[in-house]
């Protein structure tokens, strides 16, 4: 199923722009920031990724590892949001099987193309990858075990309707696994977000209070919001990322074990869960 897909304004445009770029130079997306990587290793524990190889495993603007929190089981249909290259797409499909499915959707046609190339080489016959915005996901609605995204909803310039949509495509029972950069207290109003800072996944950020009213208000039970301190340890420890200057290691991750106390605001990787509640 492809979709034409009409960007309704100019984070859209602007998003499609920057991610084209990314996959035609296949190198770093926003160097510096902690979001966005050039060596996929660090996001996620070794075993998931073993066996895939480095030019597939590397490329990524990810900030952490959603499948492993899935749980996926063969036989699932899982959807990927924001899709991208396709790494998050072919490690699913891996664990849900022959039996299962996964669909990665993408509005930006250079990583449609790139994942498609890649899935061939790799000869899964169980994923496809669909054109089309996080806001009209072209999927029919009750049809998805579960939905994972890595980076990406952040970027999108309506979350509400990001997650009613989410919410829609579900199976009842259905679950989500995201990961996303999330700040720990508002984003100032004054701040007019730069292009730049948008797509580097700091502007967009909800804060952890905003996440999850919006998801409750999508109907979604059985949130979970929590600072993803293992992969931003992984990427402390290969040296991709940096506490802040006079800040220890150490006392960076004791501090985000606090980190909705704390009166600085900071905007890090985060690991959502929530569930589509079964009436039966």
């Amino acid at each position: 199923m492809t979709i034409n897909v009409k960007t309704k304004n100019p984070t859209h445009r602007a998003v499609q722009e920057h991610y084209g770029k990314y996959a035609r130079e296949a190198g770093s997306c926003c160097a510096n920031s902690a979001c966005c990587q050039e060596h996929q290793n660090t996001l996620y524990p070794s075993e998931v990724i073993e066996g895939i190889p480095d030019d597939v495993a590397s490329f990524s603007a990810g900030s952490g590892d959603p499948v492993s929190p899935a749980k996926l089981k063969p036989g699932e249909t899982a959807l990927d949001l924001g899709s991208g290259g396709g790494l998050d797409c072919f490690i699913a499909a891996r664990q849900v099987g022959g039996l299962g499915r996964v669909i990665g959707v993408d509005m930006t046609p250079e990583m449609l193309e790139r994942s498609r190339v890649k899935a061939t080489e790799l000869n899964l016959n169980n994923v496809e990858f669909r054109e089309g915005l996080l806001e009209a996901l072209p999927v029919e609605a009750n049809s998805i075990d579960v939905i994972i995204s890595n980076c990406v909803i952040n970027l999108s310039p309506d979350k509400p309707e990001v997650f009613k949509e989410m919410f829609r495509s579900l199976k009842p029972g259905g679950r989500i696994a995201v990961s996303d950069p999330v700040s720990n207290q508002p984003l100032p109003s004054y701040t007019a977000p730069k292009r730049e800072d948008w797509c580097g996944c700091t502007a967009g950020a909800l804060s952890r209070q905003v996440y999850a009213s919006e998801l409750e208000k999508a109907g979604f039970e059985d949130i979970h919001i929590e600072v993803d301190t293992e992969t931003i340890g992984r990427m402390m420890d290969s040296g991709q990322t940096q506490a802040p200057e006079s800040i220890l290691r150490e006392q960076l991750l004791d501090d985000l074990k606090h980190i909705n106390n704390l009166d600085r605001l900071l905007v890090v990787p985060h690991l959502i869960t929530a569930i589509k509640p079964n009436p039966m």
